[in-house]
């Protein structure tokens, strides 16, 4: 087995104090519940990652001052200093492959890709070196990194803009994937993110940065890799991930109007997928639909619905179905509404499983 002993770093200078004196990393722990947006979720937590762990830093374009596009940075710059938070150049390989490097070193770094398409060209890195690297050196190395990656649509932009790429990453081994689909989850899934020692991608849904709700700043979270039921029923399990569960929901409340009971299921975790929550849902219900913004060929949906019906094939009372968006690129922002399911495409599936 390789020993391997990681130098100290010279980005570890001094915490920035206040004008009382107080450092960051001495400010007491939030407590509580807050109601907030995701995007102030993820700089809550963000905040405490780093006020806790001196060696986490974050990195990606225009974080600094600006706070990022979404403004998920906004302060920590200011709050932690320039050498723990990082404007890099407009390189998301150059971005990937330095974190590796820190990563090796003793750090925990934290990136930032700007907008899901923009991932493609730190493609190279993050599935042939991130991924790889701790199985090639027989676990002598770890490689916590962080890959945070907006994505999806309903933000009324163009292609690379609201993209969901998230299947190219779910099969490649040695990364693990998740994605938050409220504030509270994603307060904690960072933290819990930024903890691991291995990489994480972290999808975080562009169109629920905005919305509110309540924070628990002081409770337990559940497990990084645990799906969660948000909602019971009886009659079809929907399962979905990110935003999309806004959508399922909303299709189950529209359902409940005509006397069906759909249960709703956040994946959370893309990848490990924990599946004990979904087989016993759907043993339950009979049925499932999969829903996901992502086009549906050799997608996450994909895996689940194989996977559900080689281990509840005899609880099926009819098939899997699949509501996804097309499989085509992403359109023109006018068209997004057409492009991207909805609750009545949602619906429409639960009535062809209800019809069998």
């Amino acid at each position: 087995m390789i020993s391997y002993t990681p130098p100290s770093s010279p980005l570890l200078t001094p915490i920035p104090t206040d004008s009382a004196g107080t450092s960051a990393a001495e400010a007491p722990e939030p407590t509580g519940i807050e109601n907030m947006p995701m995007a102030k979720a993820l700089n809550a937590g963000l905040r405490r990652a780093m006020t806790n762990d001196r060696t986490v830093v974050l990195m990606g374009e225009d974080i600094g001052p600006l706070g990022g596009v979404f403004r998920v940075t906004e302060g920590l710059q200011a709050e932690f200093g320039a050498n723990r938070v990082l404007d890099t150049p407009l390189a998301e390989s150059g971005i990937v492959g330095t974190a590796i490097g820190l990563a090796m070193g003793g750090l925990r770094p934290v990136c930032e890709i700007q907008f899901d398409g923009f991932i493609f060209p730190g493609f190279d890195q993050i599935t042939t070196q991130l991924a790889k690297l701790t199985n090639r050196h027989e676990g002598a190395i770890t490689l916590p990194v962080v890959i945070r990656v907006p994505y999806g649509g309903h933000i009324g932009a163009v292609e690379h803009h609201q993209e969901s790429p998230e299947a190219y990453f779910a099969h490649t081994p040695g990364l693990r994937l998740v994605s938050p689909s409220t504030p509270h989850d994603a307060y904690w899934m960072i933290q819990e993110a930024i903890a691991s020692n291995d990489p994480v991608m972290f999808f975080e849904p562009k169109s629920r940065y905005w919305p509110k709700g309540d924070v628990d700043l002081s409770g337990t979270s559940v497990p990084l890799h645990a799906t969660r039921v948000l909602r019971e029923g009886t009659d079809v399990t929907l399962v979905g991930h990110g935003a999309m569960m806004s959508v399922l929901l909303q299709a189950a409340e529209i359902a409940a109007t005509e006397g069906l009971s759909l249960e709703v299921v956040d994946l959370r975790t893309l990848s490990p997928v924990d599946y004990a929550p979904i087989l016993e849902s759907v043993r339950k219900t009979g049925r499932l639909v999969v829903a996901s913004e992502a086009p549906g060929f050799v997608s996450v949906s994909s895996e689940i619905a194989a996977t559900v019906t080689e281990h509840a094939f005899y609880s099926l009372e009819a098939p899997v179905l699949r509501v996804s968006s097309f499989d085509t690129p992403f359109p023109p922002a006018k068209l997004e509404t057409v492009y991207l399911p909805d609750a009545d495409r949602v619906l429409e599936a639960v009535d062809r499983a209800m019809a069998y």
